[in-house]
């Protein structure tokens, strides 16, 4: 077995061990390259200073390796979601790597690593002449030299711009010039590779330069390292090789792209057109090669004879198990993973250009952890899987489940019911389009999210002062009236919420916000806006985080119907809208990953992330959220409450009946779900049959199922108590319409919010059209019903005839249109005066109504 940590000053020996290492190099120019040289026509002095020109710090960078996504399952162990790769690498340390397969690589390509300072002088001298001969590029170097090729040719890979038009090209360029350079520029190489490598013996322990070395060291293709080529070829770690799978690889490494054991049908073909080396020769190659291999051990007391005779008897039997890269490889998570790649490849936190931040993804060798937790994707994954086909008729109806963690942002879960994949088909059941994303963070264009979007109306009613139980009329109206003034250009806008309605066709109701929002009446909500302004409502969800899914304002383009939610919009914004209500005004910027360490060990700086106290006040926080339990308790949410006792809030969504929404938050986790049609079209998603439930009600048991596994994991609390003046019984001035026509009146009534009702009429010597009683007057609950009652005409003020006689008593009531008259028999008495009348002085009463005289 190598030893283990011997650097060079314990292992140089003779020469190198009497004279130091700048010593070395004069003596190496001076007994042997100096004449070698001379053969070019280099001059003997020139020859002399060439080697001391020569660079003479190498700085092994650190090579290309894959990034890998992690998730953490229940018991906190890391599980790889999916890696990205340019070099297939999977670095390991020097205790992981099995001693048999560093016997095979010094056996066989450097038996003296340990003894040597860096360079085998006479192999070396050997190769510079064949090279200036043009008879080989041969290299015959040691390790510390190939590492220093492999260093280089590395180096010269990472400043390859992966978006270069001619980038295989450039690659190759790599390695050639690191690897086959012929005359004098060979020797350049050849002598550079000498000086770096008696530096690196310097700088770095034996045991260093070897596990460097197999790291860094390409073994076909896209394979680098020898954790990847144990792995790809044998389907087993470098820690568990056999001798023959030890012999075989360090054999590859030799010549990697024609030793391969990857290419059944051969990996060269000769002039005669025959293929060579692969399952018909059964690799006789890489075969040969390794029984040369097997052929050093033993010579080197590696290994027995009888290992020897049964690894060599051996066939060669491949056991490729191709890596996966990309976000294919976390199937049932792959939405998720695709979220994360989308941060790293756009976010500048990890590189100034969209072409570093690839890069880096692809070579940088990044852990990224992140935020899922199975607890809750394991539930939300199986529900989708049960509840939605991944293509239901073709016509792109898809479905969408995110859960974020209230109070910091976190996005615990997040599903999809296609399959994700990045090859275009017609098969509307794959796609690699993240629906709970925007546009920057999985390509979605959003959807529009329906009555969700009520949110900000509740919001902005309660920070205008307003109550939850104030009464409005919610009735549909044909030109309701709306104001935009709180933006530039706005200005009053006019709707027909009559052609919007209400679901299921009602014409709405008189009712408090509380079972507006409950219900989730259009007309009701449409009633608050009128009192509020449109821009005012989209600002509020701007300042909850809301942008429409192409990255812009919602608080543009104004209209009514904006309030219904008919902007795209990602589901994941929404979720983090309504978390914000349930953490009590805080808003947090979604984040998907939680730390970022690189191949040095150093946790990166993520992109920014911030939580934000006060986006909303705790009093409209929780008053928002006492409305929004009703919902969940006896609403149209009902059927999404897990009811587990954890207490929620939520809100439904539709929209043109393609598009369905349902969201739910406890104090500690937030929950949204659609489903609908996934690229624009309307086609009609309700009442259709989709195997299991209707379409659009699909969106209850995904958000139930969701919801119940975040609360067994994040326990709820409840929410705060609501604020005593957003929550106080509201009384509005009743206009006295008295003396009004009924056109006027009711006119007048609505316009204060008021349902009118016509009563009957009622006695009066008004025309029979004017409004002579209302009930009620004064004050009352906005919204309530007035009733009027108009004159019916018939009427007349009975006169005031008290202290008259009976004579110009009666003449004064049949003046004023009373025909009956009677008298009391105390009337006729000489002198007698009138002392009242029934109906009494001044009251209205019917003309035909007999008036009662008394004296």
């Amino acid at each position: 077995m190598p030893q283990k940590n011997r650097t060079v000053n314990g292992v140089l020996g003779g020469l190198l061990g009497v004279v130091g290492l700048s010593a070395v190099a004069g003596l190496l120019v001076a007994a042997s390259v100096t004449p070698v040289l001379a053969m070019t026509g280099v001059a003997g002095t020139q020859a002399l200073t060439l080697f001391d020109k020569l660079p003479e710090k190498l700085n092994p960078v650190t090579p290309m390796e894959q990034s890998t996504i992690y998730a953490t399952d229940p018991d906190g162990k890391d599980i790889v979601l999916a890696s990205f790769y340019e070099q297939n690498r999977i670095p390991v340390t020097y205790e992981h790597i099995a001693p048999v397969l560093y016997d095979a690589i010094l056996s066989s390509e450097d038996k003296n690593f340990y003894s040597h300072g860096g360079v085998n002088l006479g192999a070396t001298i050997s190769a510079v002449i064949d090279n200036l001969k043009g008879t080989s590029s041969r290299g015959a170097s040691t390790i510390s030299q190939q590492f220093v090729k492999n260093v280089l040719i590395q180096e010269c890979e990472q400043e390859v711009d992966t978006a270069s038009e001619t980038y295989a090209e450039e690659l190759q360029a790599c390695w050639e010039n690191a690897t086959q350079a012929k005359g004098t520029d060979g020797i350049e190489r050849k002598l550079q590779e000498m000086r770096y490598a008696i530096q690196i013996e310097k700088d770095y322990s034996k045991n260093d330069i070897l596990l460097g070395y197999l790291n860094i060291a390409n073994f076909g293709g896209t394979v680098y390292g020898i954790e990847a080529a144990s792995r790809y070829y044998f389907s087993t770690s470098s820690s568990k090789l056999t001798v023959a799978q030890a012999a075989t690889l360090a054999g590859i490494v030799q010549n990697p792209n024609t030793y391969r054991i990857d290419k059944p049908g051969g990996t060269y073909t000769t002039k005669d057109g025959v293929a060579h080396n692969g399952v018909d020769d059964g690799y006789k190659d890489t075969k040969d090669r390794r029984h040369y291999v097997l052929g050093r051990m033993l010579a080197n007391g590696k290994i027995t004879q009888a290992q020897y005779d049964e690894a060599d008897a051996s066939e060669i039997v491949p056991a490729i198990k191709e890596p996966t890269q990309g976000c294919a490889a976390a199937k049932v998570n792959a939405y998720f993973c695709q979220y994360v790649k989308s941060i790293i490849e756009n976010d500048k936190a990890f590189g100034a250009e969209k072409s570093d931040r690839t890069e880096l993804l692809r070579r940088g060798g990044l852990k990224i952890y992140t935020s899922l937790d199975y607890r809750i994707q394991n539930a939300a994954v199986t529900v989708m899987k049960d509840t939605v086909p991944a293509n239901f008729d073709n016509q792109a109806f898809g479905a969408a489940g995110v859960s974020i963690e209230v109070g910091t942002g976190r996005i615990l879960s997040m599903t999809q019911n296609t399959q994700f994949s990045e090859t275009p088909s017609d098969d509307m059941g794959k796609t690699s389009l993240v629906f709970a994303g925007d546009q920057v963070h999985g390509d979605s264009g959003g959807f529009p999210v329906g009555s969700t979007y009520k949110l900000f109306t509740l919001i902005d009613w309660l920070e205008k002062g307003h109550s939850v139980n104030e009464v409005l009329n919610g009735r549909v109206q044909t030109n309701m009236k709306f104001t935009s003034e709180a933006c530039e250009g706005g200005g009053t806008l006019v709707a027909n919420t009559k052609e919007i309605g209400n679901f299921g066709g009602s014409q709405g109701y008189t009712s408090s916000v509380m079972n507006f929002t409950a219900q989730s009446l259009n007309s009701g909500y449409f009633a608050m806006a009128s009192k509020l302004d449109i821009c005012d409502i989209n600002t509020v969800a701007d300042r909850m985080g809301v942008t429409l899914a192409d990255g812009t304002k919602a608080n543009k383009d104004n209209q009514a119907y904006d309030i219904l939610g008919s902007k795209n919009i990602s589901p994941l914004a929404m979720a983090n809208a309504y978390a914000t209500v349930a953490s009590g005004g805080k808003y947090c910027t979604p984040r998907a990953i939680d730390r970022v360490v690189g191949p040095d060990g150093e946790e990166r700086e993520l992109p920014a992330a911030s939580c934000t106290e006060g986006v909303i006040s705790p009093e409209v926080a929780a008053t928002a959220a006492y409305a929004l339990q009703g919902v969940m308790n006896g609403g149209t949410g009902q059927r999404a409450n897990p009811y587990d006792g954890t207490p929620l809030i939520g809100k439904t969504g539709t929209h043109n009946r393609s598009q369905t929404m349902m969201i739910e938050s406890s104090t500690k986790v937030a929950t949204a779900v659609w489903a609908g049609r996934w690229d624009g079209r309307e086609t009609n998603i309700f009442n259709v049959w989709g195997g299991t439930a209707l379409l659009n009600e699909m969106r209850y048991p995904l958000a139930r199922v969701t919801q119940a596994a975040a609360n067994a994991a994040y326990p709820g609390d409840a929410f705060p108590r609501p604020d005593n003046n957003l929550t106080r019984r509201v009384l509005t001035n009743v206009p006295n319409v008295v003396g009004k026509t009924i056109d006027e009146a009711t006119a007048e009534l609505q316009a204060a919010g008021f349902s009118v009702s016509v009563g009957d009429p009622v006695d009066s010597d008004k025309a029979t059209n004017i409004v002579v009683e209302q009930d009620p007057s004064g004050q009352t609950a906005g919204g309530s019903t007035v009733t009027i009652s108009p004159s019916n005409g018939q009427g007349g003020t009975v006169p005031d005839v008290t202290g008259q006689n009976a004579t110009a008593a009666g003449a004064a009531l049949v003046g004023a249109g009373f025909s009956s008259v009677d008298f009391a028999a105390s009337c006729s008495a000489p002198g007698a005066k009138v002392t009242s009348t029934s109906p009494a002085a001044n009251s209205a009463a019917n003309k035909s109504t007999k008036i009662s005289v008394s004296c």
